[in-house]
């Protein structure tokens, strides 16, 4: 299925999942609106996409604030007269036990990961709804689908996502308005730079990684031919499934298997 002509818009669209995914939709020919909040790597990362022939648009936003993530979709419409494709992508993590954790970090993590996916929802299904088609797309974690060691917050908001996801699709079964969660690996992104720049979390571990690009050609192949659910390392829907049957293997398996945490002063 060709894209060409398609619009979408990306929340956490600077860095990331998200500005891979900004360049690989364009190639396909898809105009791209960027949200985020660091407006210069927004104006680099379109002036860069039009430099190379595509189209490209940006909004400066925070995906906790809803009048914000209106006027992502907002852009949309005004700058290329639709809106096809909404990629719900703005996300941090935080590693920690749960009765070490903030309060105030928790809130704000359901707030980006959970709240920003359901604002985004909110913006953009009314735009489906008059069109009668969409597709509006999450970017979870594996780990919502199956939470580890020192996660439990995070894992917590990307099983909220995948909640959301999950009732959505029902609600627009055999609709032309399509819903998908997408579900990676851990994935090199400043998404563990901003642990130990913020909270001085360093992360190490033995599980399987994957690359943004990687991640983004999964995201492209959904929105050429949806699907309710996408695992970029494929690999990693076995472990869904072993969950499903035996957990308490499973609790084993990601204790061993899983990420630990080395202590790092903030800011580096």
């Amino acid at each position: 299925m060709t894209l060409n002509g398609r619009v979408a818009a990306i929340t956490g669209a600077s860095a990331g999942i998200g500005l891979a995914c900004a360049r690989h939709l364009a190639r396909e020919g898809v105009a791209v609106v960027l949200g985020a909040r660091r407006v210069s790597l927004l104006e680099s990362t379109a002036k860069l996409i039009v430099d190379g022939g595509g189209r490209a648009a940006t909004a400066q936003m925070d995906v906790t604030h809803e009048e914000d993530v209106q006027t992502l979709t907002a852009t949309a419409e005004r700058q290329f007269g639709r809106l096809d494709v909404m990629i719900c992508n703005a996300g941090f993590g935080f590693y920690s036990l749960v009765d070490e954790m903030p309060s105030d970090v928790m809130r704000q993590m359901m707030n980006v990961n959970y709240m920003g996916s359901f604002y985004g929802a909110r913006a953009a299904l009314p735009i489906f709804r008059r069109q009668n088609a969409g597709h509006l797309i999450f970017i979870s974690s594996i780990v919502g689908r199956r939470g580890i060691p020192f996660m439990g917050g995070y894992s917590a908001s990307k099983a909220a996502q995948a909640g959301l996801a999950e009732s959505l699709r029902a609600e627009f079964a055999g609709t032309s308005i399509h819903v998908s969660c997408v579900y990676p690996v851990s994935t090199p992104t400043e998404f563990i730079d901003a642990m130990a720049r913020d909270y001085g979390q360093r992360i190490r571990g033995l599980g399987p990684k994957q690359t943004v690009d990687h991640v983004a050609r999964a995201i492209v192949r959904c929105v050429k031919r949806p699907r309710p659910e996408v695992y970029p390392y494929g690999i990693s829907r076995g472990l869904v499934i072993l969950n499903a049957v035996a957990p308490a293997i499973t609790d084993r398996f990601v204790r061993k298997y899983g990420r630990h945490r080395v202590v790092a002063p903030a800011g580096q």
